[in-house]
């Protein structure tokens, strides 16, 4: 009897194939943790990285606190030392002056130089980056040599009969054909004067060359590299200035060289003597009748009380003792953060706080002397003639200034992308004032016709 087929067996087939396909699952798991494991190790590598490199960054940005956290507000409490040689009728009138420019810090018994902070300030990367070239400069080992002796025979060979100084802060590049103008108007007015530009960048051969036209016609001009430590020596500047190496001074928003080009005018002055004039200033007359003079920038208009001063023209005695309380007010309340606050508001601080003294004779000059046209109103300067009316005011103005004006300062900041136009001011006072006259470089500024 022929049996019937028997049923094929799939129990073991099928086994087979159920562990097979859980073998490839697992190998497929844990292949995918694996990656997964991959990815969570490189990101917890990447993790560690950027902490390391942030703790490095806040190693190198790090810098302690300046002095002191917390400044009071007040007038400065210098002695009564009040200004008699400053005219009563450009006395300020501190009732009515703003207490944003008038207010200074309290002079305590012990110098707030000598504290010491043990806090911690960061300063942006950005803002670091901003002063790096003016940190490098600062670094004790940069120290340019014969700095003093430079600068004494150069004035002694010379036989100078007024000391000009001048800084420059940027690339010997942009030395151009304005602040070349500006020098060309020192020596039309000052025949014996000579001049000396405190600049590392213009005290190179590239800077010689820009000079050069100037030596070779036998004007005295010479660029040398500041020696802070020599320039500030014996002055609260001189701690100033170590603490700021160190990192205890917090440098600031504002350019860190336009506020060592603040205090080294002073400095300068101080040290030698004479006059310090800004590279967007064109000198019309001699200086030689002025002595201890600052400009009024502003008066009061009820008043005829000067408002603010300016530092962009001076002319001090060697040594004068106001000079020193600049410096002073200087190096304690330095704020790197408020433009002017250690320059023009500086100076008027001061002097607001000094008046009726015997000790110190300052004139304080009317804002003709320097400053006939506020820098709200500089465009006026550059503009040629629109009608018969204008033509009128501008002769008028134009007058006014060569009669009245020792210097014009052109407010570079605001003016510096102003064409001159023909028949304007600037265009007549170029004129006048000019050395090399018949190279006068067209590139002193773009010109267009007037109406």
């Amino acid at each position: 009897m022929k049996l019937p087929p028997k049923k094929p067996n799939c129990v073991p087939s099928c086994q087979q194939h159920s562990w097979t396909l859980m073998a490839g699952f697992f190998r497929f798991c844990s292949l995918h943790r694996l990656q997964q494991c991959r990815r969570y190790l490189l990101g917890l590598l990447s993790f560690l990285l950027l902490i390391v490199l942030a703790c490095n960054g806040a190693t190198i940005f790090c810098l302690p606190e300046p002095f002191p956290a917390k400044i009071p507000l007040g007038p400065a409490s210098f002695l009564p030392e009040n200004v008699a040689g400053i005219s009563k009728d450009w006395q300020s009138a501190s009732t009515k002056q703003s207490a944003t420019l008038m207010y200074s810090v309290k002079e305590e018994n012990s110098s707030p130089i000598s504290q010491k902070s043990h806090k911690v300030v960061v300063f942006p990367r950005k803002r670091r980056r901003k002063h790096r070239m003016a940190f490098k400069m600062l670094q004790s080992g940069f120290q340019p040599v014969l700095f003093s002796t430079r600068v004494k025979d150069f004035f002694t060979a010379n036989s100078c009969g007024i000391r000009f100084f001048m800084t420059w802060i940027s690339s010997f590049k942009s030395f151009g054909e304005r602040e070349l103008f500006a020098v060309q108007s020192l020596f039309k007015s000052h025949p014996n004067g000579c001049l000396v530009i405190i600049s590392s960048s213009m005290d190179s051969k590239g800077g010689m060359n820009v000079l050069k036209p100037f030596s070779d016609n036998g004007f005295p001009v010479i660029a040398i590299s500041p020696d802070y430590d020599f320039l500030f020596k014996s002055t609260l500047a001189e701690s100033w200035l170590h603490r700021l190496r160190r990192g205890e001074v917090d440098p600031g928003g504002v350019s860190l060289g336009q506020n060592l080009s603040n205090l080294l005018r002073l400095a300068l002055l101080y040290k030698f003597g004479g006059a310090y004039i800004d590279t967007d200033v064109i000198i019309l007359k001699s200086f030689t009748n002025l002595r201890n003079a600052i400009g009024a920038q502003t008066v009061d208009l009820v008043t005829g009380n000067w408002t603010r001063l300016n530092n962009a023209v001076m002319v001090f005695d060697k040594g004068h003792p106001i000079l020193l309380k600049f410096i002073e007010e200087f190096a304690r309340t330095f704020n790197g953060n408020k433009w002017g606050y250690n320059g023009p508001y500086l100076l008027s601080r001061v002097v607001q706080n000094l008046k009726g003294s015997d000790r110190y004779d300052v004139n304080i000059l009317k804002p003709m002397a320097f400053y006939p046209l506020d820098w709200s109103r500089i465009r006026s300067l550059f503009q040629g003639p629109k009608n018969e009316a204008h033509s009128k005011w501008l002769r008028g103005k134009l007058n006014h200034i060569r009669s009245q004006s020792y210097a014009v300062h052109l407010w570079n900041r605001k003016s510096k992308k102003i064409e001159i136009e023909e028949g304007s001011i600037i265009a007549k006072i170029i004129s006048d004032c000019c050395v090399f006259c018949n190279s006068l470089a067209s590139g002193f500024a773009s010109r267009k016709q007037g109406v």
